[in-house]
């Protein structure tokens, strides 16, 4: 053989592994995600604005549906007695994380697995048990929070007491199945009772879907409510254009925490930046997908508010808002 033929040779027999290797296909990673009311057709990119914001920023940061991640997504479809249910579903996948969002279903989660990675979008973390410290959480959840502290929950209620002149027939309107151990619901009554605010919990029963909201919005309305707080669950959040069209048909006065509720035709909003909290969302995914651990990721926690006053609402309504309450808003619709 000559020398030529055997150095090329022996140089092809050498390349032979780091082709084969070269050719073998990615790890598929997977990620759960699991909602308690969109449908899973809804947690895609091009439909729920805040989902498409997660996925186009998980894609730009390496990881695209179907080439080297698969995606499962699971619904409770209002349904909070099925909160277990899909928990286990997804579990079951053995998936490399999963995200959630609501206090419930995370603790819903946490009841099935110590062990799989949870990013979460909840309220206060430390409240509800999920979480040690937001700094160092310590287990397998971590996540973003929406919950800035009493003050928020505190502010919502000041600021309807403001707009209206005199509450005198509130309402809280939230979901019978987070009554227990929600520490939202305790501040905002707590802030009701701070005001000297006379108040009743609305409760809606699963399932959460428009005949539900209209049964609480008849009975407010017989009721001559003069003032309702819609709480921060996802279901609402579900049901954010129903909700403001509601609150407009009823002519009742309505503060949350979704600004497409009060473009809907709702009274005003008092909210974090959601857009925000998502990209944070998928930043956390992705680094867990490569490896992080989120015992040692901090749990972000959002301290900017937003006012939102829809001031064609307030006509409508036949209230004079304070000038002061009008010059504080950060956005108007008018």
């Amino acid at each position: 053989m000559r020398r030529r033929d055997f150095i090329g040779l022996v140089g092809a027999a050498a390349a032979w592994p780091l082709a084969a290797w070269a050719q073998q296909p990615t790890r598929m990673k997977r990620l759960a995600m699991l909602h308690p009311a969109s449908k899973p057709d809804d947690l895609k990119i091009g439909a729920d604005p805040l989902y498409s914001i997660i996925l186009q920023e998980i894609r730009r940061r390496g990881y695209i549906e179907g080439v080297n991640l698969v995606i499962d997504r699971y619904s409770a479809e209002g349904r909070y007695e099925r909160f277990g249910e899909i928990s286990r579903q997804a579990i079951a996948t053995n998936p490399d994380v999963i995200f959630a969002v609501t206090n419930q279903l995370v603790l819903a989660l946490c009841a099935e697995t110590k062990t799989i990675p949870i990013v979460a979008y909840t309220g206060d973390p430390v409240a509800i048990g999920i979480v040690k410290t937001l700094a160092r959480p310590g287990g397998n959840v971590t996540g973003v929070s929406s919950d800035a502290g009493s003050e928020v929950y505190g502010k919502e209620v000041e600021l309807l007491a403001q707009a209206v002149g005199k509450l005198s027939n509130a309402r809280l309107l939230l979901s019978a199945g987070s009554v227990d151990g929600s520490p939202a619901k305790r501040m905002i009554i707590e802030a009701f009772e701070r005001f000297k605010i006379p108040y009743r919990l609305e409760l809606l029963h699963s399932p959460i879907n428009e005949a539900e909201y209209r049964r609480a919005f008849d009975a407010m309305q017989h009721d001559q409510v003069d003032g309702v707080i819609i709480s921060a669950e996802v279901e609402n959040y579900t049901n954010r254009v129903l909700l403001g069209r509601l609150a407009r048909e009823y002519r009742l006065p309505t503060i949350g925490i979704y600004s497409e509720t009060v473009e809907a035709g709702a009274l005003m909003s008092y909210a974090n930046d959601f857009k925000a909290g998502c990209r944070r969302i998928a930043a956390q995914i992705v680094e867990i997908l490569s490896g992080g651990n989120p015992a040692e990721m901090p749990f972000f926690q959002e301290i900017h508010f937003e006012l939102l006053i829809n001031l064609k609402a307030a006509k409508e309504l036949g209230l004079e808002l304070p000038a002061g309450l009008v010059a504080r808003s950060d956005r108007l619709i008018e």
